[in-house]
């Protein structure tokens, strides 16, 4: 069983203090990982609750924290230019000193794009802009210039520096469970898969499905670590039994999601409970 590392992130319906103040506890506890999400209207029935922009708070994330990692969980990729994510990503990894984690996705609420005149298209059409995102942006971090011809995106003789602080460029976190596209993303640009949540058996099923994918292109599905969401509630007893289902299962990288009421207590409640939560594997 591997050695589990920890993530926590606040979502939405926050005020910029609480962010700020979650942060912090994320690096002083020693978190792993702290992450925030993409959207531009707010999830759950009620889109007009408070949300910020993801990619500037994580440049403020990386201002505010000196040791834990950062990252988007997950950026969706239909909602920027891939080089400009590209850029976006390179300038968070160095305002960090080289502590990005790269989450993408192949974004799935419809009513942002049509509020802000996006096209969605189709579960594939979705996946074929996230393929081409992923070749433009990792060729936009370790090629002096990159050209693409594709369906969605065109680039010609484009230039991108700096490059990463890490190389060969931050690691990939692809989120989502989509069979026959997405865990086939992951298994050829994926440090990182990571599920939006479900049962473990569930998680399970699909953890599978990725490692015949990394089979069909010839990578050790060892290479690949595996993240699910999960909301953290008052009862950390059933949370730790929780973690050892899920790290039964081989997930190294649980992401604890804070609710919105109360943020700060919470984060710091589950940060006094992390050195029991490290003892699961």
């Amino acid at each position: 069983m591997a050695n589990l590392r920890f993530g926590i992130k606040l979502s939405q319906d926050a005020t910029i203090d609480e962010y700020k103040a979650v942060w912090r506890i994320a690096d002083e506890a020693r978190f792993d990982h702290c992450w925030n999400m993409d959207h531009f209207a707010s999830l759950g029935g009620d889109d007009t609750k408070d949300i910020f922009e993801a990619w500037t708070a994580l440049a403020g994330m990386a201002a505010l924290t000196s040791h834990v990692r950062i990252g988007c969980s997950v950026t969706g990729n239909t909602y920027r230019h891939p080089a400009e994510l590209a850029k976006m990503a390179v300038t968070v990894d160095h305002l960090s000193g080289g502590r990005l984690e790269f989450g993408i996705g192949a974004a799935w609420a419809e009513n942002e794009h049509t509020m802000l005149g996006l096209p969605f298209g189709t579960a594939g059409d979705r996946a074929d802009r996230l393929e081409e995102a992923l070749k433009i942006i990792t060729s936009l971090w370790t090629e002096s210039r990159t050209t693409h011809d594709g369906k969605h995106y065109q680039l010609k003789d484009a230039i991108a520096e700096p490059k990463p602080l890490q190389t060969p460029h931050p690691p990939i976190w692809i989120g989502g469970s989509g069979r026959k596209r997405t865990l086939r993303m992951a298994a050829e640009y994926a440090a990182v898969w990571n599920a939006a949540g479900g049962t473990p058996p569930e998680v399970a099923e699909a953890s599978a499905v990725l490692d015949q994918h990394c089979a069909d292109v010839g990578r050790d599905p060892a290479t690949i670590r595996r993240s699910v969401q999960i909301r953290v509630g008052d009862d950390f007893d059933a949370l730790k039994r929780t973690l050892e289902e899920f790290a039964a299962i081989g997930i190294t990288d649980p992401l604890l999601i804070v609710q919105t009421d109360n943020p700060v207590a919470r984060a710091e409640r589950l940060a006094t409970e992390l050195p029991r939560l490290r003892e699961i594997g």
